[in-house]
């Protein structure tokens, strides 16, 4: 019999040095600041403290000159002496800590598994250092803010939704995609796509086009659009997560790609549109490294009923959620002054229904992808 080998690491063995990127170091030297700085306040017998940027509505701001949200400079303290505030600057250090293990380590993992690795039972007690992940997502939030990392540097990643395919290749973790070369399916756009992981190269295409839901991603994959137009097509599964806002920053910003979107004729769809764009209210501290200020509206548009000749039988009829919607929408400083977009939210009360992209199909199985997008793109016009 042949002798039975172990696959573990001899206990002799040194572990492989993780070799980490300049980011990490970074990110690492401000978890440990932030470890220091209680400790140091512990030793002075002074109440340690931590300042954090408030994220409620109210500390949120439209920058005129960017065209982006981002967070005001109001502030809320958490003591850990203050009774009402102990446990959540124990989980804001807790989760500070378990993100400076990940990199030391050179692991990533997803918000559901820091919850569970950081989840326990606190010695003595029968107090959970967690009852929900959505108690960890808030502090992971605030960890965030603290250090002004991105998420994704302090090696932590959502559900993947997303893809892409067209004029690209991407270089992911030092494997070549070739995304001109993914039959019928597309490149899933990871949570993390920062450039230590993610480069490209081999860069062809001319433009981005992203559109709101992976059915119609699919008829204009299987159209070959991407190939015809010489673009990259991308979706993001209706709202896009923060991995493909982000990649779609990065390919903007740094190949200088213009970013058109053709989204649902619904308040929905607008709203999508606004978070690519100028930002979502919820992350509104990481606005300048995900919103696109340069990204236009290419459909569908309210009038696009009448103009493409649709039948009755598409209109979906605004609920009273949608039309509240629609109003909220139309009052954002950065919709309230633009004349197209609030002629296109009035129109589209005033019709009284919504439309979807798929409901082109009704014209033609492919005229979406062979008259309409192709006619929009030629002649110009879209939304700002």
């Amino acid at each position: 019999m042949a002798k039975k080998t172990s696959n573990t690491r001899p206990a002799n063995k040194p572990a492989e040095p993780v070799k980490l990127t300049d980011k990490d170091k970074k990110t690492l030297d401000s978890l440990r600041k932030l470890a220091s700085d209680v400790a140091k306040s512990a030793t002075q017998k002074t109440a340690p403290e931590m300042s954090i940027l408030s994220r409620s509505l109210s500390n949120v701001k439209f920058n005129q000159s960017q065209k982006i949200l981002e967070m005001g400079s109001s502030k809320t303290s958490r003591e850990l002496f203050n009774l009402s505030q102990a446990k959540a600057f124990m989980q804001t250090v807790l989760v500070g800590s378990g993100c400076k293990r990940l990199i030391e380590q050179g692991k990533t993992t997803s918000l559901r598994g820091l919850y569970y690795m950081l989840k326990h039972t606190i010695d003595g007690t029968s107090e959970e250092t967690f009852e929900e992940q959505s108690e960890s997502d808030t502090m992971i939030e605030d960890v965030e803010v603290l250090l002004s990392s991105l998420r994704e540097e302090l090696h932590l990643y959502a559900q993947k939704r997303g893809e892409m395919v067209g004029q690209i290749t991407v270089v992911d973790s030092g494997d070549e995609i070739d995304c001109t070369r993914m039959g019928s399916g597309g490149y899933g756009i990871p949570s993390i796509v920062e450039p230590d992981r993610i480069t490209f190269k081999n860069v062809k295409a001319k433009f981005i086009l992203h559109v709101e839901k992976d059915t119609v991603w699919q008829r204009f994959n299987e159209d070959k659009f991407w190939l015809k137009h010489n673009c990259i097509l991308t979706h993001g599964a209706g709202q896009p997560p923060r991995g493909v806002r982000r990649m779609l920053y990065r390919l903007h910003n740094e190949l200088k790609l213009p970013v058109y979107c053709l989204l649902d004729n619904d308040p929905w769809g607008y709203y999508i549109y606004s978070v690519i764009k100028q930002g979502s209210i919820n992350l509104a501290y990481e606005s300048e490294r995900m919103a696109i200020p340069g990204a236009r509206y290419l459909g569908l548009r309210s009038l696009d009923y009448d103009r493409c000749g649709l039948s009755s039988s598409v209109k979906i009829k605004l609920n009273d959620q949608d039309i509240k919607r629609a109003k909220q929408i139309a009052s954002y400083p950065w919709f309230i002054k633009k004349k197209a977009w609030q002629k296109e939210i009035e129109m589209m009360l005033k019709n009284g229904f919504k439309l979807e992209v798929e409901s082109l199909i009704s014209k033609d199985i492919s005229y979406v992808t062979e008259e309409y997008v192709p006619e929009l793109l030629e002649s110009g016009e879209f939304l700002d």
